[in-house]
């Protein structure tokens, strides 16, 4: 497959990432914007996911039926995804439905005009999603998590919103949202795939040559504090999530603390599924994650467990993040290696995945990093760097998360105690 990815600005500012893959029959084109949550004003929180939403409801020529049916005619898949830094409206079809693709795509992003009776629909659709999330333990605790490492800032605050506030969310609110931050210079449209590179562009230039003038949006730096939340509910299990300020996307550490992640627990050979799940019972499920963003990231393991399994399984987890500084052995890095190389490897086969790394890549890094170069930053991690991005990360203030019977876990202070111990 044809790793030569090709990145050209308009006049307008608009990047367009091309990336031709002859040996195949799709394409995958999209727009990410970036923006997202971290962009909005606390009191419209909710609105870069509901925007999000609402550029499917009908453009000035096209209703909602209209613009799925427009793709799902032609057997193509539509669909888009808010983050708290990106926001991505994305189509996966055959080659020679291209120029359907981006004509929808630059239809929604310049055109929607956002009826009223849609906005009311498309808020009971959120609030219904809200909710969803809120009977679901294992999601809404991240929630509770992110705001409690940090507080009062977008960053923190939950992709979907509030009731009250979405409630209240109007179409003036939203549209003034797109006209501030669908600009130019936040876009960029990626594209893997069979396809002419010299017509995309062309095509793709004369499409989009209305949107909104505009600059870069600004956003707040990250400001990580940590604590505690605690949550008491009528629930089988206690879920809980225990993390630490990890390190930024653009961080030279980044690929140690990815492996770090992987060690502890990014699969079933992890330290913490091996010790807490394999060897002791005490849950079902245990991992631990690394995600990061353009000035900061975190480090969290998740566990769920019977409530009378807490006093054993916090000890055991302490355990294992104390010892991870030190006796991290070459066999366990040259495994976690091979998983995140494989990781990349294989993403290459999606079309779509392949667009989505490559827009990332631009609107969070400012490049592209080929796959070879990135293997050859993973392979030149050694023990030292894991070791030492150990102790950084886990010398930071704790962010514990808890939800569910709560009555046998103990005090957030004890936590900090084992882990600092």
């Amino acid at each position: 497959m044809s790793e030569i990815v090709k990145v050209t600005t308009l006049p307008s500012g608009l990047r367009i990432i091309t990336d031709v893959v002859p040996s195949v029959e799709s394409v995958a084109i999209g727009v990410w914007v970036g923006v997202g949550t971290r962009n909005e004003d606390l009191q419209y929180n909710g609105v870069a996911h509901m925007v999000e939403h609402m550029l499917f409801k009908g453009t000035k020529t096209r209703n909602a039926l209209d613009i799925a049916q427009s793709i799902e005619n032609v057997g193509g898949h539509m669909n888009a995804y808010t983050s708290r830094e990106i926001t991505s409206y994305h189509i996966h079809l055959l080659k020679q439905e291209l120029p359907l693709a981006l004509d929808v795509l630059s239809d929604i992003i310049q055109n929607s005009v956002m009826p009223e009776d849609e906005v009311e629909r498309e808020r009971g659709v959120i609030l219904q999603e809200i909710g969803m999330c809120h009977d679901t333990p294992d999601d809404i605790i991240f929630d509770h998590y992110f705001e409690t490492a940090y507080p009062q800032q977008a960053l923190g605050a939950p992709i979907l919103g509030k009731n009250a506030i979405i409630e209240n969310m109007n179409r003036d609110t939203l549209m003034q949202y797109v006209r501030t931050h669908y600009t130019p210079h936040n876009m960029v449209i990626s594209i893997s795939g069979n396809f002419d590179e010299n017509a995309l562009i062309a095509v793709a230039e004369e499409k989009f040559k209305d949107l909104p003038e505009g600059t870069a949006s600004h956003r707040n730096a990250a400001a990580y504090k940590g604590g505690e939340i605690r949550q008491s509910r009528d629930l089988e299990q206690s879920h809980i999530v225990l993390g630490f300020k990890g390190v930024a996307r653009t961080n030279d550490k980044y690929y140690a603390a990815q492996l770090l992640a992987t060690m502890m627990g990014g699969g079933m050979s992890s330290r913490l599924f091996q010790e807490v799940r394999e060897k002791r019972g005490l849950v079902y499920s245990i991992y631990s994650f690394h995600s990061s963003y353009t000035d900061d990231g975190q480090f969290g393991i998740y566990a769920g467990t019977g409530p009378d399994k807490l006093p054993e399984l916090i000890p055991v987890v302490c355990n294992e993040i104390n010892r991870a500084a030190t006796t991290i052995t070459q066999g366990e890095l040259e495994r976690a290696k091979a998983q995140l190389r494989a990781s990349i490897l294989m993403s290459r086969e999606s079309m779509m995945s392949r667009a989505d790394q490559h827009a990332k890549g631009i609107l969070i890094r400012g490049e592209i990093r080929t796959p070879q170069r990135v293997i050859e930053t993973i392979n030149a991690v050694n023990i030292d760097m894991i070791q030492n991005i150990a102790k950084d990360i886990f010398a930071s203030t704790p962010t514990l998360a808890a939800l569910g019977p709560l009555g046998q876990l103990e005090s957030y202070d004890s936590i900090k105690e084992r882990i600092a111990a």
